[in-house]
């Protein structure tokens, strides 16, 4: 029995998401996945627009996964592979490199992102939508129409 295990925050689900547990899924006989917690997050500088509990559920829901684990620090990825027998770790390419140092364990490997789709660019799309950015595009549009009045007044 091969038992897979990943990482991630899974933040704002979406198919680059799906398909990445859907190739690991395909990859060993178990999925193990460790969802990044709300404080882990925070440690890193990062929000997320999911809570942890919901974003663990959502992706305990996905066919294919077995177990979602809480990660809680970048430490407990040795101990998780221990406990959980893990035959095969597996990231995004954008780790490359970065988790070598558990091939004493078991098998790394790295699998390229989907293309074209990630949680920050969407993030970026939807930051339009947030007040403070509308209060800024607003207050931007105000000095311009000035401007133009003032060229206006000039010719």
């Amino acid at each position: 029995m091969t038992t897979v295990l990943t990482y991630g925050t899974f933040d704002l689900f979406h198919i680059g998401h799906l398909r990445l547990l859907e190739r690991l899924s395909s990859m060993g006989d178990r999925l193990v996945v460790g969802v990044s917690t709300d404080d882990f997050n925070a440690g890193k500088g990062k929000s997320t627009v999911v809570p942890y509990a919901d974003r663990a559920a959502i992706v305990g829901a996905i066919k294919g996964v077995d177990q979602v684990l809480p990660e809680e620090s970048w430490e407990q990825k040795r101990s998780d592979i221990v406990e959980h027998g893990v035959d095969l770790f597996v990231m995004g390419d954008d780790w490359t490199g970065k988790f070598d140092d558990l091939s004493d364990l078991c098998r790394v490997e790295y699998l390229p992102r989907t293309k074209g789709i990630s949680t920050t660019g969407l993030k970026e799309m939807l930051r339009v939508l947030d007040p403070g950015h509308i209060e800024e595009m607003q207050d931007a549009l105000g000095v311009l129409s000035r401007l133009l009045d003032h060229y206006r007044d000039l010719t």
